[in-house]
């Protein structure tokens, strides 16, 4: 159930923002962020160790970040499955998807900003769409935008349980307009809100949560926070926040 939060104020000094909480099973083994890649140099981001791939880049030249969620649908086949884990590096690289054939990938949706636009891509095995995210706070999980893909069953329920109980959360607090400081300091009230603003993490409602599922411990592996002006990107980075007091480092 991961979530990516995005907040767009054009005429803040900080006009994008976005919160990305990564959600997996924990024994899959991955590095913290770092330029992984020798074959885009400019990107930063945690390298899943299975796909080699990622959830969430930094490009701090552009500057943009680009991140991937799973969606619901139709799997790909599998004698031309890819990882999505590709699909931050590309966006966040390049700044968009060009002639990308989204057929060799499980349904993801996939979010990429600047400061100037933000838009999200989303795959079900069969379309993909694309749609531009305007002023405002949007919050995208597994089953789409504000959870809109209609997908039935218990995950879903839960995610639409995070977004109605985070949503106003975020949208009461004032937004911050990190550039310098600690994280402490540059994030003010959003922190606690991505830290999952004290909930169990069994609640259904939890943003940082811990599951089993077939004897294998599942939940959130790691939060990012990410901030975008024209020139500038600030990225901090928390491992296994569920574990204790969440622990972070200002990666960019």
């Amino acid at each position: 159930m991961c979530t990516t939060v995005v907040s767009i104020d054009p005429q803040s000094p900080v006009p994008v923002l976005l919160v990305g909480v990564r959600d997996e099973f924990l024994d899959r083994p991955w590095l913290t962020p770092d330029r992984h890649w020798p074959e885009h140099p400019q990107l930063v981001g945690g390298q899943d160790l299975q796909a080699r791939g990622t959830w969430l880049a930094v490009n701090a030249e552009a500057p943009r970040v680009a991140c991937v969620l799973n969606a619901h649908g139709e799997a790909a086949e599998d004698s031309r499955r890819r990882t999505r884990g590709e699909l931050p590096l590309r966006l966040a690289a390049e700044g968009g998807l060009g002639d990308l054939d989204p057929t060799g990938y499980d349904p993801f949706h996939l979010v990429g900003a600047s400061a100037e636009s933000a838009r999200l891509w989303s795959w079900d095995g069969r379309t993909l769409t694309e749609r531009a995210l305007g002023a405002g706070l949007h919050v995208i999980v597994n089953s789409g935008l504000e959870g809109a893909d209609g997908h039935d069953g218990l995950g879903t329920a839960q995610m639409q349980a995070r977004i109605d109980h985070f949503r106003p959360l975020l949208r009461k607090a004032p937004r911050p307009e990190p550039r310098e400081g600690t994280t402490q300091s540059a994030w003010e009230e959003w922190l606690p809100l991505a830290t999952g603003a004290g909930l169990d993490p069994g609640d259904p409602r939890a943003l940082v949560l811990r599951r089993t599922f077939d004897t294998r411990p599942w939940g959130t592996s790691s939060l990012s926070l990410v901030a975008l002006t024209g020139s500038t990107v600030r990225y901090d980075f928390c491992a296994n926040p569920a574990d204790g007091d969440p622990v972070w480092s200002r990666i960019g």
